[in-house]
Parts: structure tokens; sequence; C-alpha cells
């Protein structure tokens, strides 16, 4: 493989004797990895039913190597179930070293296409809120399925500028994400196309427009809140460097030691000119030491200084709720699960089960603010893809489980309308939950032994 010369000089002075060891990982083929969505299945109740050979990711309690070049698990239903995330392994290291508590408000400000979002947003349980950001909208819509198709409804999905959203959110978070936009070093042997792209925009570029997101992220933070910054990439002008701006512009923040792993590195403050000792605190991943890319990772805390609340009249608190549409309470009367009334919302026909206590948000670019319930149709209710993705197979009184062997599971998944008069009685109908193995993939409406498919059509298997 093709190394620019200026980065090769560049990791020889930064790894000195170990850089032969370094170079010589791109001749080994890159790792494959799937993290278990814990807001689904413990991992050793996944480890029971995998159909596939996996083997754990020593410093990830949820994480699996598979073989990439054998098997493909985003053909299996049980990813179109939201078991589980297809992560490169190194990748899963953030969002597992942040500290998530259930009932945290939590931001991820760089999150398309979603696999740290979906962590922290399984790690919560439903409690609290996760909000993923992307500035791109493509980016968005993707990162908004991949947090449906998990099962999160706690989330609200944005499509806007850091600065933008400070307006919005200011010291409102509880823990902040953010996976930097980077040159991508660490990526070189996974995605030779790095190589190029760093080549066109290499780490000066990107040092300017990391050192501008920290900020607006730390002024999002709570006083006494946690902020991960993460890249995937070696140059400390895209690290180290960052931090050390941070730490310099908010002295009220500090470096926090990581949960360690014997294959972590110190982060190097020697890049700097200060040398400042607390920069060691930060880990650096090398692909020569550990079974993944290359990665950067600063843990950092903000003093618990006094801080201003959101004002009462910019929060959305109101209690107060309208009567809801008869068509939903009947269907509502079949879901075995609590809701708050007051959180259910509906707008333009669509019903929203919202996350509480929410700022005010008009004139913000959002595609999703809390789970999508479904929508109001002519004097009947139609749920939607997303609440049958939250929901535990126990929670809807209508269900058709079928085993994973089963061949009407990929004709499910294909949109195929399916013959079912072997498990329900002829004369049965309405909306049924449909399981793989005892976990939703979507709905399905009943007649006659017949089930006609309402799988969502962009999530169809091709």
């Amino acid at each position: 493989m093709r190394l620019p010369e200026e980065f090769t000089e560049k990791m020889q002075r930064l790894l000195k004797e170990e850089y032969d060891k370094y170079i010589a990982c791109y001749d080994e083929p890159r790792y494959y990895g799937l993290r278990v969505n814990t807001g689904k299945i413990s991992p050793e109740e996944f480890e029971s039913i995998c159909p596939f050979e996996i083997t754990p990711i020593p410093w990830i309690k949820n994480g699996y190597y598979y073989d990439g070049d054998r098997i493909s698990p985003s053909k299996h239903p049980y990813y179109f179930a939201g078991l589980y995330y297809l992560q490169e392994p190194s990748a899963m290291t953030p969002a597992d070293r942040l500290f998530i508590e259930p009932g945290d408000k939590v931001l991820d400000l760089c999150a398309a296409p979603g696999g740290k979002a979906t962590e922290l947003g399984a790690r919560l349980l439903g409690q609290g809120v996760i909000a993923a950001n992307d500035i791109s909208n493509s980016r968005a819509k993707g990162l908004l399925k991949n947090m449906e198709v998990f099962g999160i409804g706690n989330l609200l999905v944005l499509n806007e500028e850091p600065g933008k959203l400070l307006d919005y959110f200011p010291e409102y978070f509880d823990k902040i994400l953010i996976d930097a936009p980077c040159s991508g070093e660490g990526m070189f042997r996974k995605d030779k196309k790095m190589v190029k792209a760093w080549e066109e925009h290499g780490p000066e570029y990107f040092s300017a427009i990391q050192k501008d997101l920290i900020l607006k992220a730390a002024a999002m933070l709570k006083p006494g809140g946690r902020m991960l910054y993460s890249t995937c990439t070696f140059d400390a002008r895209e690290n180290e460097q960052v931090i050390e701006h941070l730490l310099k512009s908010c002295p009220q923040f500090h470096v926090e030691e990581i949960e360690g792993y014997e294959g972590f590195s110190p982060g190097m403050p020697e890049a700097l000119d200060g040398n400042r000792e607390e920069l060691k605190k930060t880990v650096r991943i090398f692909p020569h030491r550990m079974k993944g890319e290359g990665h950067f990772l600063a843990l950092l805390r903000k003093g618990e200084d006094a801080w201003a609340e959101i004002s009462e009249e910019k929060e959305q608190k109101s209690r107060k709720y309208k009567e809801l549409p008869e068509e939903l309470q009947i269907f509502l009367g079949d879901v075995r699960r609590d809701f708050d009334k007051s959180l259910l919302k509906v707008y333009g026909g669509r019903v929203y089960y919202m996350p509480d206590r929410l700022p005010y948000m008009k004139g913000i670019r959002f595609l999703r603010t809390g789970l999508l319930l479904g929508e109001l149709k002519k004097n009947r209710f139609e749920p939607g893809q997303a609440f049958a993705m939250s929901l535990k197979k126990e929670e809807y009184a209508h269900v058709l489980n079928f085993p994973e062997a089963d061949s009407r599971i990929t004709k499910y998944l294909k949109g195929e309308t399916l013959d079912v008069s072997d498990m329900v009685p002829g004369k049965d109908k309405g909306w049924q939950l449909v399981c793989v193995d005892g976990y939703p993939l979507g709905w399905g409406k009943l007649s006659g032994g017949t089930l006609k498919n309402k799988y969502l059509p962009g999530w169809r298997l091709v």
C-alpha cells in the first residue's frame, strides 16, 4: 500500500523504534466487529443464539469480532431486529468509555451513521434523551434509521450547525460525545480511499474545525458533566493540541482517566510546546498494538460552577393534554406499556411519544423528536415501524413469532404477503407484531389467515 511520504515521516518521528511494527500491520487483514444492542438483549443471551462464530473484543463488554470475509451479518434477520450494530472494533471505544446513566441528557454532536449514538441511546434504557446531530441531511436520515432499528424512542435527531445548537442548548447536556471529523489516518488500512482524502484535506484543515467544535460543545455541557472527544487519526494537531486548546480556553475543564486496557497507549504531551502532563491521561490506539484501527480519546469533565437553568418560558413543560383520539386509544388498549399521556403529541396526523423536558426548539432543523408511534388515517390508527422496534414481544397483545429458520421471515423482510393460516385461527384479524425468535421486526395486518405486509419499504431486504 502506498502511503504519503509526509505521513510516513511523521509516523517515524511519532513511533520511533515501533515504526516498523506499525508499517508491518498494513500487511495484516482488517478486523470486523459487531456490538450487541444491550437495550434488547444481553451479550450472554446473544452468544447463546448467535448463528455464526464470534469472539469477544476484550476491551468492549458487548463487542465481538467476526470473520467479515466469510459471513454477512447485515443479511441476517437478527440485524433487522436491531440486536447488533456492525462497527469497527476500535470505533466502539468512545461510546463505551463515556459514563452514561439512565436519565442523562446526552448529545452526540457528529453522530452519523449512528455507531456511537446507538450505543449511547441503548445505555439510557429509555430514560432521559439522546440528541444525535449531523450537519448532513442525507447522513442524518441514515442516522435516524439506525436509531429506530435499535428501538430507541427517547431520541432527538438533529440536522444543524453546532453553533445553532448552542443557541437552544446552553449548558443543557449531562454527557457529550464529539467523534470529530478528521483526516482519518487511523483508517488507512481499513479504507484505502482515506489516503487520497488525506492528501486533499490533511490535519491542518481539520484541526481548525475540531477546535471550533470542542468549544461549542463545551458550552452545551452542564457543569459537572463529562465530554468525550475522539478522532480516528494520529496527528497531534487533531488530538492533543485540540484538548490543549480547550483547556486553555475553558480552564474549568480537566482531563479524566479513561478505563484502561493493556493495548492502550497514553497521550503524547511531548507533541506540544508546553508538554502538559495531564494529557497523558488521554488514550491513543495504534493498530500494531491492538486488534483494531487507529483512534484517539480524551475524557473531559467540566467544573461544578454555578450555571443558568433553562428558563421556564423556553422549556416545553406543559402537562396539559387533549383527550386522545378514540382510534388511538383503542390501539393502545392492546399495548402493555405505561404512557405518560402528557408526552403523547399529535402533529399533522402523526402521533409521537416525546422525551420529557425538551427545550423550546422552534427554528431548529430536526428529523425526529421522540418515538413515532404511527399515523391517524380516516378514523383509524396505523402503527409505525419505529414503534414496533421499540416494543418487546410481551408488550403487545397480538404477536406472530417466527423461528429464525422459517422461510417466511425472509419473505416478510422483502415485503411479501404471508400465509399464516397454520399459526392463527382463520377468523382472527387486525394488527400483528411480527417477531423473529421473540424480537420484533415490524407490523402486519391479518385477515383470514393471510398477513398483509406492513414492513417499511425503505428498510426491506434486497
